[in-house]
This record gives structure tokens, C-alpha cells and sequence, in this order.
């Protein structure tokens, strides 16, 4: 199964069915009234969180959904059935938004949220609807209204407490290994993940929380390199960042290069994310000389003027591992305490993730308008260094393990 985080559908609501116009015709009854009845309403579409799917890959080959529509009124004061409602289920985690407008009109996290996206039309009314004492036979009727059409983007960003940045081979997928029972691939040689991996941390009986592993960063990350873009509008979710440090790099790149790039890509990309709680973790130190370790860690410390918290390990000998996961934990247990007492930390949270959101989706469709440009200028014959690319080539799997 393919892991497709974005999805652009067009929906529509079905439309009401139109009011009857009717007179009452029976054996001695020579001057029935009127008896036309009202339309049915139109179908509405909604959009249901599922716990059940974790890709939106369904959306990506069928486009066009439509509701049904209600039907039209009859005689002797029938009202004409309602159109039955249309519910989409989509991943939890996904973000819906307006194509025309840029509006974000839902944004589905929970299991089992349920909401609105295109309203159904309205019936229409049959002629016993205008009768008077001054109007006994009346013949106006009303049409059914057409229901609402909508262009959408659907936007899936994972959810887990934890994400984990890094350059390709910081030993993210390691790290995962390490702590949870996701199985990444991890090998001897230099390779970067495309595989969006998610694990479930289990800390103590009855205490969890979930790590997601994306893509390496590399150096252009924010301006559309490698795969870098395609994924890091998914540590938007994230209450706290990893960033790894791989202290024995493969190259001739210093760790504190290595973490002066993935730092200035992620401040392109969002400065609002760049500054959310984040965690220094300076990795693979059983492969530095004993000597040299409190050097090297000290150039990355002083290169990042780094003021935040510090953990030094070696997740390949899960040395320092568990201290990280249990201060990791304490964090979120601190932050669901302070929720209980403050519930207001809930919007802050929300508004601060809506202006992520934002600035992904700018930074998304500045790149993409650069995309155009540079394709309208290769069928020009001005660009021939252009390398066109198909989306689809990008997309890979994603799961929970537990």
C-alpha cells in the first residue's frame, strides 16, 4: 500500500427536490383542495476521522464525489424522500481545506470526527403551501436548491508526540529501532529513509507515547530537495523534536555542520516550528574515539548556541536511551497535568499548529509556482536543465507499530 499525504477532490451535495403541484381529485369530492407536498432535502457530504486508514491514497484515483439528491414532491401531501448523506472516511490526522478559497474548514485528529463539508439543498415547497383564504386553488411551487460544490485538498500530517530530525544517516531509524517495535531499514552504508516510520514508545504499564521517524534532511530541504518538503509539514503535529546529531559522520561534513543545516531548513520552512520545544541528541558516540567525544559534542553545542536540553547516546547500544524516553514521557505527562488545570493550553496548541499549517502550505505552493514556471520555461526551449518529476514516484508506506 502507497503512502499518499495529499489528495485534491471536488465534492457536491445533492441538490432538493422540487415542490409538486396537486389538487385533490376524488369521487364526490368535486372541489378538492390543494395537496402537492414539499421536495426531500439533498444529501450533505461529511468527512469522518478513521483510525482504520493511514493514506489517502483511495482520493488520489477517485476525484469526483456527489451526494444524493432528494426526491420531488407528490400528490395527496407526500413529501418526497431526503437524499441520503455521503460520508467520507478519511486517515485521522487530515486536514481539510478549501482549494478556492484557502480556507481550512476542518481539521479531523480524533477517532470518530464527524464534520460538514458540503451542505445539501433545500427542498422545495408543493402548492398546499400557499393556500389561503384568499387563494384556494393556488398553483406556485418552488424548486429544490442545489446543494453545495466544493474543490478540496486533503492534507494528511501523521500524528505522534515525539518526531525525530536529522540529516540522512543521524541514525534516526535506529534510534526507532531502539525504543519501539517499529522495524525501519537500517544498514552499513549511507542511504536515507523514504518510509515515514512510526513506533509505539512503551515507558511503564499503561504509559506510551508514539515516535515518528520521516525522511532525512538535507541540505535545500526547504526549497524542495530530496524529499525533505514532502514530509516535514509532518513534525507540525509533533509536541517535541528529536534533533539528532550523527558525531561520526561518513563524510568529510563536521556534526556541527550537519547540525547547522538541518536546523536552518527547518527555520526556511516554518519559523513558527523551528521554535517549538526541541531536543539535542548527539548520536553514535561508541564510534568515537573516548578522547574526542567531549570536543566534538561541545563544537555542536557552541555552532547551535545551544541553550535546551542535551542527551548523549548511542542508539545502536541503547546507551542513554532510557533516560531520553523517560524524560520524554515525564514531558508529556506534565503537559496533560497542566492541560487538566488549563484547558485554554489546548487552543494555544491549536492556534500555534494552524500557524505552522500556513506557513507549510506558503512555503508548498511557493514551490510549486516555481515548478510551473520553470516546466512553462523548458516547453519554451528556455530551461533544458529542467528534470521533470511525477509526484507519484514519491509515494511510499506508512504504519503504526505497537
Amino acid at each position: 500500500m502507497k503512502f499518499v499525504d495529499e489528495a485534491t477532490i471536488s465534492v457536491e451535495a445533492g441538490k432538493g427536490g422540487n415542490g409538486c403541484m396537486s389538487f385533490r381529485r376524488e369521487k364526490y369530492i368535486p372541489k378538492g383542495g390543494p395537496d402537492g407536498g414539499d421536495g426531500g432535502d439533498g444529501g450533505s457530504i461529511f468527512l469522518q476521522a478513521s483510525n482504520g486508514l493511514n493514506t489517502l491514497i483511495d482520493y488520489r484515483y477517485t476525484r469526483h464525489y456527489k451526494a444524493q439528491g432528494g426526491e420531488n414532491g407528490m400528490g395527496r401531501n407526500c413529501t418526497g424522500a431526503k437524499g441520503e448523506d455521503l460520508v467520507l472516511e478519511v486517515p485521522v490526522g487530515t486536514t481539510v481545506i478549501d482549494v478556492d478559497t484557502d480556507e481550512v474548514l476542518a481539521d479531523l485528529t480524533k477517532e470518530g470526527q464527524v464534520e460538514k463539508i458540503a451542505q445539501g439543498g433545500f427542498h422545495g415547497l408543493g402548492n398546499t403551501r400557499f393556500k389561503s383564504s384568499v387563494n384556494r386553488a393556488p398553483r406556485q411551487t418552488t424548486k429544490g436548491s442545489v446543494g453545495e460544490a466544493r474543490n478540496l485538498k486533503l492534507e494528511l500530517k501523521v500524528l505522534a508526540d515525539v518526531g525525530l530530525l536529522g540529516l540522512p544517516n543521524a541514525g534516526k531509524s535506529t534510534f526507532i529501532r531502539s525504543v519501539s517495535a517499529a522495524k525501519p531499514k537500517v544498514a552499513n552504508y549511507p542511504f536515507t529513509t523514504l518510509v515515514p516510520n512510526l513506533g509505539v514508545v512503551r515507558t511503564a504499564k499503561h504509559r506510551s507515547f508514539v515516535i515518528a521517524d520521516i525522511p532525512g534532511i538535507i541540505e535545500g530541504a526547504a526549497e524542495g530537495a530530496g524529499l525533505g518538503i514532502r514530509f516535514l509539514k509532518h513534525l507540525a503535529r509533533n509536541r517535541v523534536l528529536l534533533h539528532l546529531v550523527d558525531m561520526a559522520p561518513w563524510d568529510e561534513q563536521t556534526p556541527a555542520e550537519a547540525a547547522q543545516v538541518a536546523v536552518g531548513e527547518l527555520h526556511k520552512f516554518s519559523p513558527t516550528l523551528a521554535e517549538q520545544p526541541r531536543w539535542l541528541v548527539l548520536n553514535k558516540l561508541d564510534m568515537v574515539p573516548e578522547e574526542e567525544r567531549e570536543s566534538r559534542c561541545q563544537s555542536v553545542i557552541d555552532a547551535l548556541e545551544w541553550e535546551g536540553p542535551i542527551y548523549r547516546i548511542s542508539a545502536l547500544n541503547k546507551e542513554g536511551v532510557q533516560q531520553l524516553t523517560l524524560d520524554i514521557q515525564n514531558l508529556l505527562d506534565e503537559r496533560m497535568a497542566a492541560i487538566e488545570e488549563d484547558p485554554e493550553i489546548l487552543d494555544r496548541e491549536k492556534a500555534v499548529r494552524e500557524q505552522i499549517d500556513a506557513e507549510a502550505r506558503e512555503r508548498v505552493e511557493l514551490l510549486r509556482a516555481e515548478l510551473r514556471a520553470r516546466r512553462e520555461a523548458a516547453d519554451a526551449g528556455d530551461d533544458d536543465d529542467f528534470d521533470d518529476f511525477d509526484d507519484d514516484d514519491y509515494d511510499v508506506e506508512v504504519e503504526y507499530v505497537r
